[in-house]
C-alpha cells in the first residue's frame, strides 16, 4: 500500500510512519519542519526514519530506510504539493501537519490559518485532482468547546469552539465536507484526545511539567486542579488509524464524510496525572494553582464507540504505562540517570 504522511517530523506523524513501514508499506512523508518547537526533536525523529538530512534544502526529497521517502516541502506551496501528489499516487493520504497549541493560537493567530486552514485546502485539492481511496485528517477535541455533555459525543455542537485552534480545526472539518459532498473524496476526521508518549512535543503539558520536575521548578496548574483529561497513549492513536484505513465511507450521496472520535474514553484527573510523572520521575513537584487560562476546557472525555464498532478499536495502554513508557524515553533521551 502507498500512503503519504503529511506532518511525517511530527509527534504522532513520526509514530505513524514508523508503523507503516514496519509493516511493508511505501511510505511517503512530507513536513516542513518549522521553528515551532526546537528542530532537533524533529531531526531525531526523521533520522530514526533512516533520513539524515543535515542540510534541508526546500523541494528534496530524502531516501530513508526500505520503503521510505521524506520530502522537505511546505504544505502552503499549493503547485508543489499538487505535483508531488501526481508523481506518487498514493492510495492514502493521512494529514496529520498543523499548527498546534491552544495557547499558542491566540498568541499567534496568522499561522494557524495558514497551517490548518489553508494548508489543508492544498491537501484537499490535490485529493479532488488526484484521486486517493481515503483521506483520513487529524480534527481534535478542542471543537467541542464548553460542551457540558460528557462524554463528548460525534453528535455534539461543535459550532462554538472557544480557541482559535479549535476554530481551525472545525474550519476544517467544515472544508472536508464541502469537498466530500462536491468531489465525492472518502474522507474521515479524527478528533484526537490529548495524545502523549515517546518523542512528543515539548510543549505539551506532560512534556514541559516532566523538564518543570527535572529542573526543580514550579509547575503551573490550572483551574485550582479541577481538570480532568482523556489521556490516550500514541501507541493506541496509531493502531486506531491503521484499522480506520481498511474503511473508507461509502460514496453513497451524503455518505462518504465521516467524524470519529479516538481516545482512550477513561479521564484522569490532572492531579493524577502529575502523580504518575511523579512516580516514575522519582522527584516531587512543585505546584502553583491557578485559574483556568483563557480558551482552555476543564474537562475532555472521548465516546469512541463508533471507531470501535467500525473497527474494533480498543486501547490498550493505560496511564500508568503509557507514563512509564514517555518517561523511560525521556531519561534515555535527555541523558539523565
Amino acid at each position: 500500500m502507498k500512503v503519504l504522511v503529511t506532518g511525517a517530523a511530527g509527534f504522532i506523524g513520526f509514530h505513524m510512519c514508523s508503523a507503516l513501514m514496519a509493516e511493508g508499506h511505501e511510505v511517503h512523508g512530507l513536513d516542513n519542519v518549522n521553528a515551532y518547537y526546537n528542530q532537533s526533536l524533529k531531526l531525531a525523529r526523521l533520522n530514526i526514519l533512516g533520513t539524515n538530512p543535515v542540510d534541508l534544502v526546500p523541494g528534496t526529497a530524502y531516501e530513508g530506510k526500505a520503503g521510505f521517502t521524506f520530502y522537505y516541502q511546505d504544505l502552503l506551496e499549493s503547485e508543489a504539493f499538487n505535483t508531488l501528489v501526481s508523481e506518487i499516487r498514493p492510495e492514502i493520504i493521512i494529514h496529520l501537519a498543523a499548527q498546534a497549541g491552544v495557547r499558542h493560537s491566540i498568541r499567534h493567530p496568522q499561522s494557524f490559518i495558514d497551517s490548518n486552514i489553508q494548508g489543508f485546502f492544498n491537501v484537499l485539492e490535490a485529493c479532488r485532482n488526484y484521486p486517493v481511496r481515503h483521506l483520513i485528517y487529524a480534527s481534535s477535541s478542542s471543537v467541542y468547546g464548553t460542551n457540558t455533555e460528557i462524554p463528548f459525543k460525534e453528535s455534539a455542537q461543535t459550532d462554538h469552539p472557544i480557541s482559535l485552534y479549535g476554530a481551525t480545526k472545525k474550519a476544517g472539518e467544515v472544508l472536508a465536507h464541502s469537498y466530500v459532498e462536491l468531489y465525492k473524496i472518502p474522507a474521515t476526521g479524527l478528533r484526537f484526545f490529548t495524545v502523549y508518549g515517546p518523542w512528543g512535543r515539548p510543549d505539551m503539558a506532560y512534556y514541559k511539567f516532566a523538564n518543570q520536575i527535572i529542573n526543580g521548578d514550579t509547575i503551573e496548574v490550572y483551574n485550582q486542579g479541577d481538570m480532568s483529561r482523556d489521556f490516550t497513549y500514541v501507541d493506541d492513536i496509531i493502531n486506531g488509524i491503521k484499522a480506520l484505513i481498511q474503511f473508507p465511507p461509502s460514496s453513497s450521496p451524503g455518505a462518504s464524510h465521516r467524524i470519529l472520535n479516538i481516545g482512550r474514553s477513561s479521564p484522569v484527573s490532572l492531579l493524577a496525572f502529575i502523580e504518575t510523572l511523579e512516580k516514575y520521575l522519582e522527584r516531587k513537584a512543585m505546584k502553583e494553582f491557578l485559574p483556568l487560562q483563557q480558551g482552555d476546557i476543564p474537562s475532555t472525555w472521548a465516546d469512541t464507540n463508533a471507531l470501535q464498532e467500525l473497527t474494533g478499536y480498543a486501547p490498550t495502554t493505560d496511564l500508568d504505562e503509557g507514563i512509564r513508557k514517555f518517561v523511560e524515553w525521556y531519561k534515555s533521551y535527555h541523558r539523565i540517570s
